[in-house]
């Protein structure tokens, strides 16, 4: 989104919600502009307009949404190609049935959500190893709450910038750096 974008955005924020930015000076104004062209440079105007007028729309304060609220209902109108922790659990109780010798190609298989919930290949195979009641009871349960965890964490870190992830990135590979 383009800072001529952000300020129009604003501007639709402040007519819906005049109290506000009622004791904002040119200063406050500028800063708020700096912020939220920071903040939404990666997304399309039109989606972000889009949340907000649901949000807008939503409202039952008489205050703006923040930019995580923004951000958030963005996310939620986001198509996401990864499937539910039900849907997840499906795929990895299936390559379990044939994960006792063929793990690595049944872990391979997985999509990368999934496979970063399961931890490694050889988890697959540990799996296949159990019985079927225990499988399907106290390891799925398992699986659905990491996986729920992991694809919020993930949904978390698709809401920040590009440069903040990158810098982000870069931090976190500088701590397996120290780690090693």
């Amino acid at each position: 989104m383009t800072r001529a974008e952000t300020v129009q955005i604003l501007a639709t924020l402040r007519a819906a919600f005049p109290h506000s930015f009622k004791d904002m000076g040119q200063d406050d104004i500028q800063a708020t502009v700096n912020l939220w062209a920071m903040m939404f440079a990666d997304d399309p105007y039109p989606a972000v307009n889009a949340s907000v007028c649901a949000l807008i729309a939503s409202r039952k304060t008489g205050y703006s949404p923040t930019i995580g609220e923004v951000k958030e209902k963005l996310q939620d109108y986001a198509v996401s190609d990864a499937p539910s922790e039900t849907e997840a659990w499906a795929l990895v109780s299936k390559a379990c049935r044939n994960g006792l010798y063929g793990y690595r190609k049944e872990f391979d298989k997985l999509p990368p959500a999934v496979q970063e919930a399961v931890g490694a290949a050889e988890q697959l195979r540990a799996w296949a190893a159990m019985d079927a009641d225990t499988l399907e009871s106290v390891v799925a349960s398992n699986f659905m709450r990491s996986y729920r965890a992991q694809t919020a964490k993930d949904k978390e870190i698709a809401m920040l910038p590009q440069e903040v992830r990158q810098m982000l990135g870069g931090i976190s590979e500088g701590m397996k750096l120290i780690g090693d």
